[in-house]
């Protein structure tokens, strides 16, 4: 069922959330209306990276404010379909996003390369945080986070830059300092900030591979000129830091992929999507057939009808999911013959995520610091969908309905009433 995009006084939310945890906990206290937040996300970033040396400021947020054990991405585990769960609370069943290749009947395709179908509201179903900020009069920046672009119900950022592969991580950095560290009246009461870049080489290279880990160190390097800029402004003890990423990454053999064709006819069945997560709808006088070749477990993969996902995934009632959905196993991917005979086998990708969010390989990152935290805390693992309850309180503002609870962070949420500046 979907959720009912309505508002819900800030006093009724809170008092839903305390009755929603599993013994009653007073809500946190809020945090100072000065307070402002940033958001960071380090798309392919795995739980397991951190405390190797190789990321100190990163490492030094989670010292000095809090480190989640890991944090549960949602299915699939993919790119969209997470960063707008963060930035919404809502399962990618329920606000739309539901791959990073999809299909609509009254939309057509949407593929994360074509800028246009990112530029649709239609696609984006649910309230991001920008938009929760912007009605209750708050300004907010957005670097290429995956849907600033569109304008959802109307609204979009004061202030936002699309997504460009060429603008490094340093450069990102810098220009979303300027904006923290800029004229007080234009300043952003919530900037985000988007890094595809260990996603991307982890893909070509592998998890654990020099490139792979240099980029790490990059894109780490970036989060502390950020840090550096807010210190040399006096501004760290009136900004929350909130760090994720959407998910892991896992290896890839370059024999371990599949040829779509080999899984059913194309005659007999569309693939909706590739990849790891590869959905199905098949075609006209085709369907018993369809179901027949593919439904049930196969080698390195597992198909079902939409209707009968495992529950724990909360997926396969959007009408955006295909009819057949397959998950293919850890470290082995499906593509179409055709793409697989364009290059040697030794091109291919090296890491790949998608995969089961309950393999250790998936889990994502969850850090924060600021004033609204409790230093040197750790929190047991989490689903993202809590992240956008987390944003609103930290912001002061009532949240949209969402599937998150904001109890998780009772334990680590402390009131400080920052210094004027």
């Amino acid at each position: 069922m979907h959720l009912p995009f309505v508002r819900v006084p800030w006093l009724a939310a809170l008092l839903f959330l305390a009755a929603c945890s599993s013994a009653p906990t007073a809500p946190p206290p809020a945090p100072s209306p000065a307070t402002r937040v940033l958001l960071i996300s380090i798309d392919g970033l795995p739980a397991s990276t951190l405390g190797r040396g190789n990321t100190p400021h990163l490492d030094q947020i989670a010292a000095q404010g809090v480190r989640a054990a890991w944090m549960n991405p949602s299915y699939p585990v993919l790119t969209f379909p997470n960063h707008f769960t963060l930035v919404t609370g809502l399962r990618p069943d329920h606000h739309g996003m539901i791959h990073n290749s999809m299909h609509d009947a009254d939309l057509g395709r949407f593929r994360v390369a074509d800028l246009e179908a990112g530029m649709d509201a239609r696609w984006w179903q649910g309230e991001p945080i920008w938009n929760t900020a912007e009605k209750a009069g708050l300004r907010t920046a957005i670097w290429a986070w995956p849907g600033n672009m569109a304008p959802i119900a109307g609204l979009q950022p004061s202030r936002r830059v699309p997504y460009s592969p060429h603008v490094s991580p340093a450069a990102r950095a810098d220009e979303v300092a300027g904006w923290l560290t800029g004229p007080v009246a234009t300043r952003p009461r919530l900037a985000a900030l988007y890094f595809e870049n260990v996603d991307t080489t982890g893909h070509d290279q592998g998890i654990d591979a020099p490139a792979t880990v240099a980029m790490v160190r990059d894109v780490d390097a970036a989060v502390g000129r950020i840090l550096q800029a807010l210190d040399a402004h006096g501004l760290r003890a009136t900004t929350d830091v909130v760090v994720v990423s959407d998910h892991g990454m896992a290896d890839v053999q370059p024999h371990q992929y599949i040829a779509l064709e080999d899984m059913v006819a194309f005659e007999q069945a569309e693939a909706v999507s590739t990849g790891q997560v590869i959905g199905f709808n098949p075609r006209p006088g085709f369907e018993a057939i369809a179901r027949q070749r593919l439904l049930g477990r196969h080698p390195h993969y597992t198909c079902w009808p939409k209707q009968a996902l495992p529950a724990r995934w909360h997926y396969g009632t959007h009408p955006r999911v295909p009819a057949i959905v397959c998950q293919m196993d850890e470290g082995w991917n499906a593509l179409p013959a055709e793409q697989l005979r364009k290059g040697p086998k030794e091109e291919r990708n090296r890491g790949s995520h998608g995969y089961d969010p309950a393999l250790p390989s998936m889990r994502a990152v969850f850090l924060a610091a600021g004033p609204s935290f409790r230093g040197g805390t750790t929190l047991p693992a989490f689903d993202n969908v809590d992240v956008y309850p987390l944003l609103a309180h930290l912001l002061r503002i009532p949240p949209a309905p969402n599937d998150g609870t904001l109890q998780t962070f009772v334990p680590v949420l402390q009131t400080v009433t920052p210094p004027p500046h």
